[in-house]
């Protein structure tokens, strides 16, 4: 996982920058505007993308304190491990990277991951009548964006209710009262 020589990574830069500039001009010459203009606004979303995931390696390496580990710092961050994730830079294996993603889910417990077809099968915790509004649909999008972040592996999430809590039992001080006698 050594980093490419400067001017490697140089040459690469400009060689994908004309790629796409290239692409671009052959998609504005097939006449089709739309096209043409979905292509163009795919790049700058990705610039903005990647703009934003410079900028937090960058505020997250500066705001290190001394001796702290720098990779680290990182991976303790969503933007940053899923680029490195994305590109096969992250050091840890994908069950590490799904235990990390649980760490920020308190609602979800791992119940086993297939890596075969990338299905993660998770328990939701036991509905505590918060009254909070959420729905079962929000906990999975919540989820399912958490664990994206983490491991683009996993390909779906199934939730499985939480076993339901024990009834609850009620201990007095004292006997019941005798029943009356008419």
């Amino acid at each position: 996982m050594s980093a490419p020589a400067p001017a490697t990574a140089t040459a690469d830069g400009l060689q994908a920058g004309r790629r796409i500039e290239e692409v671009l001009d052959r998609l504005a010459a097939t006449g089709d505007r739309q096209t043409h203009e979905a292509a163009e606004e795919l790049v700058r979303v990705l610039m903005e993308f990647y703009g934003a995931g410079l900028a937090r390696i960058v505020e997250r390496l500066t705001a290190l304190a001394p001796g702290a580990d720098p990779l680290a710092a990182l991976l303790e961050d969503e933007l940053t491990t899923s680029l490195l994730t994305l590109h096969d830079l992250h050091p840890e294996d994908v069950h590490t990277r799904i235990a990390r993603a649980l760490e920020s889910l308190p609602e979800a417990e791992l119940a086993g991951y297939d890596e075969d077809d990338g299905t993660l099968r998770l328990r939701t915790a036991p509905d505590t009548g918060c009254g909070c509004g959420s729905t079962a649909e929000d906990t999975l999008r919540r989820i399912e964006d958490v664990v994206a972040a983490f491991a683009p592996e996993v390909t779906s999430v199934e939730l499985a209710p939480a076993a339901p809590a024990p009834p609850l039992l009620q201990i007095t001080t004292r006997p019941p009262a005798p029943a009356r006698v008419p």
